[in-house]
């Protein structure tokens, strides 16, 4: 399975829509980023961590889930940039395909260097919009489907023949 790795704060300070709700409430901003890698995760199927610098924080790390997403807070005096380069070492195989989302030109060239793919945060938004895209036309796709029916038939009596359908297989 591909590892999608994910400089959160990073995305954050370059996503025009993050970004000014960063400006307004900075939790929020966390939670959208999540939200929308959930929708990427579950559209790509690879697994995605986010990482969160808490640099400055006091404390130990911190590992959660969200919507299938794991999510790290770094510890303290670790950068976001130090976490996803031990993540890079520890997850990179034959059959994994690391991919480093962030726009950091250093920390590119550094997880380039291990062996890890790189994704600007530009490049993440455009995919993620075409996703959310490619998710609409389906929606829409599906609609126009079951609108397309010759003989309007009620749902109940639709899912008993789908029942009987399923009966006879």
């Amino acid at each position: 399975m591909d590892v999608l790795l994910v400089d959160g704060y990073n995305i954050i300070g370059d996503w025009d829509e993050l970004k000014q709700l960063r400006d307004i409430d900075l939790a929020q901003a966390r939670q959208q980023l999540i939200e929308k890698m959930a929708e990427y995760q579950a559209y790509r199927g690879y697994r995605i961590i986010v990482v969160f610098d808490a640099y400055e924080v006091k404390g130990l790390a911190t590992k959660e889930q969200h919507y299938n997403i794991e999510v790290i807070y770094t510890k303290e005096k670790e950068t976001a940039d130090q976490c996803i380069e031990r993540l890079v070492k520890k997850l990179k195989n034959v059959r994994t395909k690391v991919y480093v989302a962030t726009s950091d030109y250093n920390e590119q060239r550094t997880v380039f260097q291990q062996g890890a793919y790189r994704k600007s945060a530009r490049e993440l938004a455009i995919e993620v919009n075409q996703i959310q895209e490619e998710i609409t036309k389906d929606l829409q796709s599906f609609q126009n489907k079951k609108i397309a029916r010759k003989i309007p038939i009620k749902d109940d009596i639709l899912d008993i023949f789908e029942k009987m359908r399923r009966d006879q297989d």
